[in-house]
């Protein structure tokens, strides 16, 4: 159905379930099963036709609609999943019907992870200490960040344990220059600044003027400053000064398939046509990036995807197209070890879906 039935329908309703349970359950012949359902809504004219739709399309379109059902996920991406990571796809599609867990990111520039966890002992709240990530912790069950000490100064914000690992995989070194494009809501922004507060300048850019009103009300708690400008990445000559950048962080957008636990709406809301669009985009981006990273320089490439197309695909089409491109290999516990760059699928080590590579400037 386009729409839901109404209330007062509700004996329609049970009709269309009994008639759908007979094709999919029951061995009564699919053309007994329709008539005899449609036949007993004789107390409702209109309902005739609406049935019959209903199952004659169950039957034209029963693996497609019955995957949808089982696996609470469209076809399209169901089948790209099972390409991508068929010995993980069951995992992945269990963990995207989960909730998401509410993890914490410590301003190193604040306290230390061992004095925040004092603190939330006296508050009565025992989180999950994940030690892949210096800064994260992982708490039991959601809070109102009004129970959350010291929040409101700064000294820990929301963000996935995933998400905390772009900050350390740039390895800055002080007194560089930062990029963080695509930064909107600030979150890696501020980690960047919170873990290295030597840098000489870090810039947050992002084309969506609404949404860096959140990286100034996330900076501005934190007690940090950066360079927020809002820009196309696309075009960087319309905001860049013309100085390279020793380290990039590119949050590149993305079909988001990796947080799908935090925005279940992304089933429906990302369309198989989205992704060659997206992954147009990222090639675009990348490549423009490219030219603002210093020789020498890092940039790391990263998305909350877990399609290969934007992924390690992505950056290998990029590496055969620029000679003065290396990977830098990740060497880490967490994730998964592609052909190029390094995936975390979601629920892995209890993170959201993300990946990562990273680049040097030859």
């Amino acid at each position: 159905l386009n729409k839901p039935f109404k209330a007062k329908e509700l004996d329609v309703k049970i009709l269309a379930l009994l008639g759908l349970y007979q094709l999919k359950y029951m061995r009564v012949k699919e053309h007994a099963a329709v008539s005899e359902t449609v036949a007993a809504a004789k107390r409702y004219p209109w309902a005739k036709s609406v049935l019959n739709a209903v199952f004659r399309r169950y039957l034209r379109e029963r693996e497609s609609l019955d995957t949808i059902a089982h696996h609470n996920h469209p076809q399209w991406l169901y089948q790209q999943l099972q390409q991508d990571w068929p010995a993980q796809v069951q995992e992945v599609i269990f963990q995207n019907n989960q909730a998401a867990p509410m993890v914490l990111r410590v301003n190193l520039a604040q306290c230390s992870r061992d004095e925040y966890l004092a603190l939330l002992d006296e508050a009565n709240i025992f989180p999950t200490i994940n030690p892949l990530c210096s800064t994260s912790l992982q708490l039991q069950q959601p809070l109102m960040i009004e129970l959350i000490p010291k929040f409101a100064e700064g000294w820990v914000s929301v963000q996935d344990s995933a998400a905390q690992l772009a900050s350390q995989l740039l390895e800055v070194q002080p007194g560089q220059r930062v990029l963080d494009l695509c930064a909107a809501p600030g979150g890696k922004t501020c980690a960047i600044l919170e873990q290295h507060p030597e840098l000489q300048e870090v810039w947050a850019v992002d084309i969506d003027a609404q949404r860096l009103q959140r990286v100034h009300d996330n900076l501005q708690r934190i007690k940090i400053q950066a360079t927020v400008i809002a820009g196309d990445a696309t075009s960087p000559e319309s905001w860049w000064d013309g100085r390279q950048f020793e380290r990039i962080l590119l949050d590149a957008p993305c079909s988001a398939t990796g947080v799908i636990r935090r925005h279940p709406d992304i089933k429906l809301l990302r369309l198989a046509d989205d992704i060659p669009v997206l992954v147009a985009l990222q090639q675009q981006i990348l490549q423009q990036t490219w030219r603002l990273l210093a020789p020498g320089g890092i940039l790391v490439y990263a998305t909350c995807s877990l399609l290969k197309a934007e992924n390690s695909e992505q950056i290998a089409q990029f590496l055969q197209s620029h000679a003065d491109a290396e990977e830098l290999p990740i060497a880490a516990d967490w994730g998964l070890a592609c052909q190029h760059g390094r995936q975390i699928l979601t629920g892995m080590h209890a993170m959201d879906g993300f990946y990562y590579a990273r680049l040097r400037k030859r």
